[in-house]
């Protein structure tokens, strides 16, 4: 059995029947993280393609999003280290991320367009200051892979402890969806990392990569084929098939498409709660979750150009011009 067919499994028999009751939770549950790593799927990237992890983490998603969110902010660390991560860092740390065994969160805040976390060097490492806003799976996880500016400019990408203390404090945030990621705001004040746990160093980016833009995508793609599969066959599934396959291409159109994959969940979801009626609306019914859930990848991480397509697309065209 394959990666993607484990993760259907998974999220059919597993995720999908628990995702109300996650979503209630403080934090997502401890053996559905669990349970993930005991399937190899913490680990999917060393030997599977990327076409085969965007499967996965549609799959994961089409389960609960909450769960599949945690996963995929874990696998960047795991792809980081097989890709070009130092040797001695990988030898290290890949092996039991791979496994599960550590788990790892993900602190976007010095690679923002704005950076909100920077680091200077010393003689032993770095020295880290800011807020990285957004940190998910707080209680869940034992790494932050955290991205801090440079003085020169640069991106050094750090494995730091998540652990509360004197230099890093964590504040809960609530999210109208997902809320049991336990997403946090933490706070940075001259926190020190060793070099030994620096896994890349490099200029920052001009744009958004599209692989990237892809993996997004594939969560938005994981709600709307759930919700494809509860309301039965409809026209719903062509637009789904089609949008995949135009994601797969990783063409100039992907931001475009990557706006489009958060739209086409929002319909899917409403189109569930329209069939479904007044029922829809009580917090038991999978499809006001699912419409939450559509929402959050409507807007997470949303780039500059999949915005504009976005809002040009939702008949706010003079909003798309202006700068956020």
């Amino acid at each position: 059995m394959g990666y993607p067919e484990i993760a259907r499994r998974v999220a059919d028999e597993v995720l999908f029947p628990a995702a109300l009751s996650t979503e209630a939770s403080d934090v997502v549950p401890r053996e559905l993280l669990d349970g993930l790593a005991g399937t190899g799927l913490y680990g999917v990237g060393l030997d599977a393609d990327f076409a085969t992890t965007c499967a996965v983490q549609e799959e994961l998603a089409s389960g609960c999003l909450t769960t599949a969110f945690l996963w995929a902010q874990h696998l960047g660390l795991v792809h980081a280290l097989a890709a070009n991560g130092p040797a001695e860092v990988a030898a290290r740390w890949l092996a039991p991320l791979a496994a599960g065994e550590i788990r790892a969160g993900l602190g976007l805040g010095g690679a923002l367009p704005q950076p909100t976390v920077h680091a200077r060097a010393d003689e032993d490492g770095w020295v880290v200051d800011g807020v990285s806003p957004f940190v998910s799976g707080w209680g869940r996880i034992d790494v932050v892979h955290l991205a801090a500016r440079t003085p020169d400019g640069q991106v050094v990408w750090l494995i730091t402890d998540a652990v509360e203390g004197p230099a890093l404090q964590a504040e809960r945030l609530h999210l109208a969806a997902l809320d049991a990621t336990a997403t946090v705001r933490v706070t940075f004040s001259q926190l020190r990392v060793g070099a030994d746990r620096v896994t890349d160093l490099h200029p920052i980016s001009d744009g958004t990569a599209p692989e990237v833009l892809r993996l997004h995508a594939a969560l938005a793609l994981g709600v709307t084929s759930r919700c494809c599969r509860l309301l039965g066959p409809t026209s719903l599934d062509g637009e789904l098939a089609q949008l995949r396959a135009e994601l797969d291409r990783l063409g100039p159109g992907i931001p475009a498409a990557r706006a489009a994959a958060g739209a086409l969940a929002v319909r899917a979801a409403a189109a569930l709660m329209a069939s479904r009626g007044s029922q829809s609306l009580l917090v038991s019914d999978h499809a006001q979750r699912l419409l939450r859930e559509a929402a959050f990848t409507l807007v997470y991480a949303l780039r500059p150009a999949s915005r504009s397509s976005l809002l040009t697309s939702l008949g706010a065209d003079q909003l798309a011009a202006r700068p956020r």
